[in-house]
């Protein structure tokens, strides 16, 4: 790898903190304050008050080391990768291999032609419907997911389920957002083609048991695809350890750019299945009477991709990798607690989502507050928190409810937010009582 392309993925000297920056004590393992300086973002003032971002299951915010990785993409190798014999083509060329080898180290996959890039995980899942599923799922066949599912992992499957005059089975939830696995194994027999589920729900921060999911299906011979959207900022993930089939992310839940994703897909079924997009790399060779199409994992990777992406995400699974994947689960593991304690503590608010398993999200509504509202009484506090149905509809109607307000967790978060998004509930409630 050149000078060049390795600088992509070395960390920068960190800048110091800003006066008006929160400087909490350190977590265990971790030191926040110089975490939080890393994110040039948390030195913004909104309506005159520092930030506090508690809207991480949208979007997290970036490190200057994923900021840095884009300007040097741009300043240094812009190029066009695969293609070109000069210096700045392979230089571009050796930076985007090396974000496949990260990732696939991320993830623990077993070869990097099992990592493919995607736009996000929106993508990774039509991907995998529209290829895996078009040739295998049948009229009267099924799909089954679970009432718990982000848009992003039904829709799909309604439309191949429409195209293809199959049926799309939701293994129900119970009334604390926990996946009732008994009933998810009675609806897994012979029609089931596909088994797609969530790591962690995005509105209820539920953690999906995978393990007997997948054992479960996998005994009736069906693949399992995993949306892990909002379960890889959180804790490791090893795609070998777990045997799914398919794993889908997006790169700007993990700290890095929005625009590039992953769809991890184990290599003998991404052999199997057919392209899914026509165009310039994913082809060996071409003539108007056949086209022979490109190994793995270039096949799905038609037209010149988003290199500078594919580069930062890189630099963004460095930066956490870092840190260390337990010390940030175990530090937002005591975020969580201390926020369903502190926020559930508050008259009016009741919880929604109290699995015993939980990641990142505290979902909640406050008594005579629409969401909508309470959002905006924090936004003036300068506190960013998600209101709405948080793009998973069903589970709204599951619990009756049309929207919940959301606070969610990264590792740049402290007690001290959770304390003003606490004064900034009950300041709230005092205004519509």
């Amino acid at each position: 790898m050149t000078a060049i392309a390795q600088s992509v993925v070395a960390q920068p000297e960190t800048r110091e903190p800003q006066p008006h920056e929160i400087l909490p004590q350190s977590a265990p393992g971790l030191d926040l304050a110089r975490i939080r300086a890393d994110f040039p973002i948390l030195a913004e003032r909104i309506n005159g008050k520092p930030l506090i971002y508690l809207d991480n299951g949208a979007t997290s915010q970036k490190p200057q080391v994923v900021l840095d990785a884009i300007a040097n993409y741009y300043k240094h190798m812009n190029a066009n990768i695969h293609r070109g014999v000069h210096t700045l083509s392979v230089r571009a060329t050796e930076a985007h291999d090396a974000a496949r080898q990260t990732v696939r180290k991320f993830l623990n996959a077993a070869d990097t032609r099992e990592i493919i890039f995607v736009r996000g995980a929106t993508e990774a899942i039509n991907l995998v419907a529209q290829t895996y599923g078009r040739v295998h799922v049948g009229a009267g066949d099924e799909v089954l997911i679970t009432a718990m599912e982000h848009h992003s992992n039904i829709v799909p499957w309604q439309i191949l389920c429409e195209e293809k005059g199959a049926h799309l089975r939701v293994a129900p939830i119970n009334d604390r957002g926990e996946l009732q696995l008994d009933e998810f194994a009675k609806l897994v027999g012979p029609r089931t083609k596909i088994v797609a589920v969530t790591h962690v729900s995005n509105a209820l921060g539920t953690v999906v048991p995978l393990r007997p999911i997948i054992d479960i299906a996998h005994r009736h011979g069906v693949p399992v695809l995993i949306d892990g959207a909002q379960a890889v900022p959180h804790f490791a993930v090893d795609v070998q350890a777990l045997d799914c089939d398919f794993y889908a992310f997006s790169g700007h839940k993990v700290y890095g750019p929005t625009g590039i994703g992953v769809l991890y897909g184990k290599r003998a079924l991404l052999n199997a299945m057919p392209p899914y997009q026509g165009g310039g790399d994913m082809i060996s060779s071409v003539t108007f009477a056949k086209t022979t199409y490109n190994d793995l994992p270039f096949k799905f990777e038609a037209g010149t991709p988003d290199i500078a992406g594919a580069i930062a995400l890189g630099a963004a699974l460095n930066y956490i990798g870092n840190l260390g994947m337990d010390k940030i689960a175990a530090h937002e593991s005591e975020l969580l607690n201390y926020a369903t304690e502190t926020v559930g503590a508050i008259p009016g608010v009741r919880l929604i989502g109290t699995a015993s398993e939980r990641a990142g999200v505290l979902s909640f509504l406050l008594d005579h507050v629409h969401p909508h509202d309470l959002g905006t009484i924090l936004d003036r506090e300068g506190i960013a928190i998600r209101t709405g149905h948080h793009c998973a509809q069903p589970v709204m109607e599951r619990f009756g409810i049309s929207a919940t307000a959301r606070a969610s967790f990264a590792v740049y978060n402290t007690k001290e937010e959770i304390d003003a998004l606490v004064a900034g509930i009950r300041t709230a409630r005092e205004v519509f009582a």
